[in-house]
Formats: structure tokens, C-alpha cells, sequence
């Protein structure tokens, strides 16, 4: 064994390099170098093939795990992202369908809109979602009629109280879109609507003085709420055509 004072020769003496000459101080060098080096690769090189060896087991085992582990969560995964695309689509989806109402509401507003601004200007009144025309002219029911379809209306249909009240305060004498031409005492509106509320005048419908009298006109009795009378279709009178919005 080397150490500061010598080396230990195969005899087991000690010897002192310091007393030793150049070339044997060298030698003694020399034979002590391979010596470790040949300790160094023998004993401690079993035990690093023995820690590489158990490290390389323990890697395999590592990564059969990880090849496990990827298998069972890739399905998942993948439901899981499935899933999420399925319900984003769904979403994009139903925004879509709101686009395609708020786009049709918008140009059904814009269609109101213009209409409102048409019927206004042409001396149209607006109530309760219809646009209705009142003539400064006479004519018979039926030429009435005629005239409020030319204009893309119908002679007026009145279907509730508010609506008879709104009609009333035009104080006009006018036909309107009631009749029973078709059968004596059934009274059907023109778009064939059989008559639900009815305003009759006292005593009316009566056919007054045996005479054929099958349609209905709002008469001069402007203070009471009940003011229809059947009359002679033929007369003339103003006529009240209505058109829905």
C-alpha cells in the first residue's frame, strides 16, 4: 500500500520511495497505478453491473405500467373529448337557430314597419294589430267588398268589444263583412268565420218590412254600443275594409 513514506512490496516490507532512486521511484509509481486500476475495475465494476442491470428491470417494469396506464386512459380521453365536441356543437347549433329567428323577427319588423308607414300615409287608422280603411264613397255590400279585396283587405271582421268600441267612434254609417246570403239566419263573416259576438241594434237582425235583408252595416245609432243592422245588400253605403298586420 502507498502511502507518503513508501510502498509495500510483495514481501510485505515497507519501503521508504523517498530513499529510492529516480527510476525506481518511477517503477514504484507505475506498479501502484495499475495495481489501483485494476481494483477499481474489478470490485466496484461488479457492483455498477449489478445497479445498471436492476435499474434496467426497474425501467421495464416503469414503462410496461405507462404502456398500461395509456391504454385504459385513452378511451376515456376520448369519450371525454367526444363528448365536449358533441356538446359545443350542440351550442353552435342552437345559436345558429337563434341568429335565423332574431334574423326573421328583425325582417318581419322591418316589414311591419314599412307597412305601418304605407297604410298611415295612404289615411289608414291603426288599432290593435289591424290597419282599417274607411270610403268617402257608397256603393252596394258586394262592390264594397270587391273594393276592400283590391286593396289586399276584407270588408271589416269584428271579433271583440274593444274592437266594436274602436269601430263605433267613427260615427259613419258602413258596411261591414257580416252576411247570411248563404243561409237565411246562419251570419257568417267573408273569411267564412261563423259570428261569435254580435252587437245587434235592439230588434235587428229583423228583415225589416218582409224585405230581403242579409247584409249588416253599422247604423247611426253612434251613442250605443249595440249598433248593427241587417240591410237590403244592395244599398249603398261606405264600407270598412280592415287588413291584418
Amino acid at each position: 500500500m502507498l502511502n507518503m513514506k513508501g510502498h509495500e512490496d510483495e514481501s510485505g516490507m515497507v519501503l521508504d520511495i523517498r530513499n529510492l532512486s529516480s527510476p525506481a521511484r518511477s517503477a514504484a509509481l507505475n506498479r501502484f497505478t495499475d495495481e489501483s486500476v485494476e481494483v477499481a475495475t474489478s470490485v466496484p465494476g461488479r457492483k455498477l453491473h449489478k445497479w445498471v442491470a436492476g435499474s434496467f428491470c426497474l425501467l421495464c417494469i416503469l414503462q410496461a405500467a405507462l404502456n398500461v396506464s395509456l391504454r385504459l386512459a385513452l378511451p376515456l380521453q376520448q369519450d371525454s373529448m367526444k363528448k365536449e365536441l358533441e356538446e359545443q356543437k350542440r351550442q353552435l347549433d342552437y345559436m345558429a337557430s337563434q341568429v335565423n329567428v332574431l334574423t326573421n323577427e328583425r325582417e318581419e319588423l322591418k316589414r311591419k314597419l314599412e307597412d305601418f308607414a304605407h297604410y298611415a300615409q295612404q289615411g289608414w287608422l291603426y288599432f290593435n294589430g289591424s290597419f282599417y280603411y274607411i270610403s268617402s264613397i257608397a256603393k252596394s255590400w258586394q262592390d264594397s267588398r270587391d273594393n276592400c279585396s283590391q286593396r289586399g283587405a276584407v270588408l271589416a271582421i269584428i271579433s271583440s268589444r274593444e274592437e266594436q268600441e274602436f269601430i263605433r267612434q267613427q260615427q259613419k254609417v258602413m258596411w261591414i263583412g257580416l252576411t247570411d246570403r248563404e243561409t237565411e239566419g246562419v251570419w257568417k263573416w267573408v273569411d267564412e268565420t261563423p259570428l261569435t259576438a254580435s252587437f245587434w241594434y235592439s230588434g235587428e237582425p229583423n228583415n225589416f218590412k218582409g224585405r230581403n235583408e242579409d247584409c249588416v252595416v253599422i247604423n247611426h245609432y253612434y251613442s250605443n254600443e249595440n249598433n248593427w243592422n241587417d240591410a237590403v245588400c244592395e244599398n249603398e253605403y261606405s264600407w270598412l275594409c280592415e287588413k291584418h298586420m
